[in-house]
């Protein structure tokens, strides 16, 4: 491993002499950076490459034009689609689109109206190149999921729990199930758990002829129901729940308590039967993918065991639904749901690729599907973070990883012969890519704590073309305003184990002064907030306002290896907050920190660690925010809580010792807690019920509720409401 560019703790004294004495730019507000949002940097949507290899397709900055352009030039050479100037008036804005095999028809996604984080509903149209007509693909309701077939002359898509296939060449319509019904029966979609956290929304898959489509059947019957309260309410509205609210039901699984019954069914276009897969092994397992391979006789479901700790990959015949289990991997604590979507089936059918932490860091391998051997790829004291794809041609696949550092990213290529390794893109800051259909062509993603994200064309494996854009005008706002920066840094705990993180200083720090101090922090399970990556946002608007604001990595965070990022298992949330009170304590003896004016914030898992050093922390923090809190891990969803705590029935020690819930009596310091009322993921009721224990514990805390507000309570004005009040409760309190 090359050396990590990181400032050491020693060095910290050196990082101030960086910004003491700054000169200060012109002060920025919440509602510039909220409303206004005067640090938001432009990106590249709709990135579509094409069959060619030689173009691509963009969609246009409001949303209106789907655009050509030249990977050879970075020119653009037609629109595709204009709606401004074709008189289209159903169709307001292109939210999405996809073309179909030939690319001589699009499948246009309008009218969006979300359900859940990763599921909605939509009014989608087909666009004919050629004749320029735009008609919609159903009358009958909105569809979800809506997908060409192979060979573009087919779309399947789901409609009240019912998966259906549109022929567009008769306009035909075909209901392939009927038993589909609302908190009872899902075909072609995931129920909320398996959506919500193995983070997909599509289940059903095409096969590579266009003659069958495979799909999991959802039976949520004996799922609790959960129950939230809709009130009336603005932006949006609920006008009918003026007098009398409504009653919003919903099947959620908590933490050992039954899931959904998931069956496989193969549905056979040319004889109109289904087919139902005997997977033998009982309902106590999980089945979070399901594809077809690149050949049209077989699919693959994965399997995964319970406790999340034993994948399998099943190979099943399309036809007779023989099974064929063809990768088995176990693990000691949990395999990461991040691997499902990191397996590549090559062309011939016998091969795939696949991320696995076998030797301690997440690596690739080539595994083969008849002899069942596996050939290592990557390796080193370092994680593979994402995979791009496989060039065929070249015989080389390319992905991402954290390989100079944690806090960074470089893109890499690696050969399925000799394991030859190529740099792509790397050595500083965050490094991400998309390629072109041939890999012939990437579009290279560059950001940095202090640089905006540079979009640049290149042709592989380095040759730049173009760039595409700069954010130039952001810079610009940048030099006007000059926001505090991060500064990396990094702590020895007092058991030797090395954390990373960084600190905002306010624009004119001076080190003869003390300052308070505001730590935020997520700590959740294999998530990184202590990246060399862009962002400006609420910690650098209280950096501004003359806060000291530092974020520090726990245990249990991501790209670095297994034993760090695993060993928070069974118990989530005692090894985050021992390191969050020694990061606090660390800070607290910085001579430029005021020790008595310490604050800590945090959302969602950050609310939780939030709540636990307020009750945990025997005063260190003068005050804490938890917004949209985890209080207590037996009222929260099953597959996330099991995956690192298993059921509470077998590890009730591990979440009564670290559910906030049972320590309230211990509380010190000023508590602000916050929830949105229709939280879907993170309920409710771990605020009202934390609430409760601190009430009847005898301590004062304060609460914030926002009507009809999900898990980010966002709409209309919430959110310039939410942060004001944070603002304000520090200030007030600190």
């Amino acid at each position: 491993m090359k050396k990590q560019m990181l400032f050491l703790l020693v060095a910290i004294c050196c990082q101030l002499t960086i910004v003491q004495g700054q000169n200060s730019g012109k002060k920025f507000s919440l509602e510039d950076l909220m409303k206004k949002r005067i640090f938001s940097a432009s990106s590249i949507d709709g990135f579509r490459s094409t069959n060619d290899g030689q173009h691509y397709t963009t969609l246009s900055d409001d949303y209106q034009r789907i655009e050509k352009f030249s990977y050879k030039s970075g020119q653009k050479v037609s629109t595709i689609l204009d709606l401004s100037k074709q008189q289209f008036p159903e169709v307001k804005m292109i939210v999405d689109y996809h073309f179909n095999a030939d690319e001589t028809s699009l499948l246009i996604q309008a009218n969006y109206e979300p359900l859940y984080r990763r599921s909605f509903k939509a009014d989608f149209y087909i666009y004919n190149l050629d004749a320029k007509t735009l008609v919609p693909l159903s009358k009958n309701g909105k569809q979800q999921l809506a997908t060409f077939s192979p060979d573009g002359h087919k779309v399947a898509f789901v409609r009240d729990n019912n998966l259906f296939i549109k022929n567009l060449s008769d306009d035909k319509e075909i209901q392939i199930t009927s038993d589909g019904k609302s908190n009872e029966i899902i075909n072609g979609a995931p129920d909320w758990v398996y959506e919500e956290e193995f983070e997909f929304n599509k289940a059903f898959d095409w096969s590579p002829d266009g003659s069958k489509l495979v799909y999991l059947k959802f039976d949520e019957r004996e799922v609790k129901m959960f129950n939230m309260t809709m009130f009336q309410g603005q932006k949006p509205a609920l006008d009918q729940n003026a007098l009398y609210p409504s009653n919003n039901q919903f099947k959620y699984p908590k933490a050992g308590e039954d899931n959904s019954k998931v069956s496989v069914h193969v549905y056979n276009l040319d004889s109109g039967n289904t087919l139902k897969v005997n997977l033998r092994g009982g309902n106590e397992s999980y089945l979070p993918r399901i594809v077809f391979t690149p050949k049209s006789g077989s699919f693959i479901v994965m399997r995964l065991n319970r406790l999340q700790n034993k994948l399998e990959l099943i190979r099943i015949d399309a036809l007779s639904g023989k099974l064929e289990t063809v990768y088995t991997e176990e693990n000691n604590r949990y395999i990461d749901e991040g691997n499902f979507d990191h397996v590549t089936f090559l062309p011939d059918d016998e091969r795939f690729i696949i991320t696995s932490e076998k030797d301690g860091y997440s690596h690739l391998y080539l595994h083969n599907m008849t002899s069942l051997e596996t050939r290592q790829l990557t390796s080193g004291r370092f994680d593979v973070t994402k995979v791009y794809g496989y060039d065929p041609k070249e015989e080389v696949v390319y992905y991402q990883a954290a390989a100079v550092s944690p806090l960074r990213r470089e893109i890499y290529s690696v050969s399925l012969d000799n394991r030859r390794i190529k740099t792509i893109a790397g050595t500083s800051g965050t490094n991400d890519a998309g390629f072109s259909k041939s890999f012939r062509y990437y579009i290279h993603t560059f950001s940095s704590a202090s640089q905006p994200p540079v979009y640049s064309l290149y042709q592989s494996p380095s040759k730049l073309i173009r760039v595409l854009e700069n954010n130039q005008a952001l810079m610009d706002t940048l030099a006007l305003y000059k926001p505090p920066f991060k500064k990396f840094f990094n702590i020895k705990t007092s058991v030797d184990t090395l954390l990373h993180g960084w600190m905002l200083f306010p624009p004119d720090f001076d080190s003869t002064l003390q300052y308070p101090l505001l730590m935020n922090q997520y700590s959740g399970p294999n998530s990184q907030e202590v990246l060399d990556r862009w962002g400006i946002g609420f910690d650098e608007y209280m950096a501004q306002q003359g806060y000291v604001v530092m974020c520090v990595d726990p245990r249990g965070t991501g790209a670095r290896g297994q034993e760090f990022r695993k060993m928070t298992y069974m118990q989530l949330g005692k090894f985050e907050t021992i390191d969050q009170l020694e990061a606090a304590r660390y800070a607290g003896n910085l001579p430029y920190i005021d020790a008595a004016r310490m604050s800590i914030w945090g959302w969602s898992y950050g609310g939780f660690i939030s709540s636990s050093v307020m009750v945990k922390g025997d005063g260190l923090f003068k005050v804490g925010i938890a917004v949209a809190p985890v209080t207590n891990w037996r009222y929260y969803d099953n597959i996330y809580t099991e995956r690192f705590m298993r059921k509470p029935q077998d590890n009730a020690k591990g979440y009564d010792d670290n559910s906030p819930l049972f320590f309230a009596h211990k509380l010190k310091g000023k508590l602000l807690l916050v929830h949105g009322t229709a939280d879907d993921n993170v309920h409710v009721q771990n605020t009202l019920e934390f609430a409760e224990r601190l009430v009847q514990a005898e301590k004062q805390f304060d609460m914030m509720l926002y009507t009809n507000r999900n898990h980010g309570i966002y709409g209309g004005n919430t959110r310039m409401h939410l942060f004001t009040m944070i603002e304000d409760y520090l200030n007030k309190n600190l």
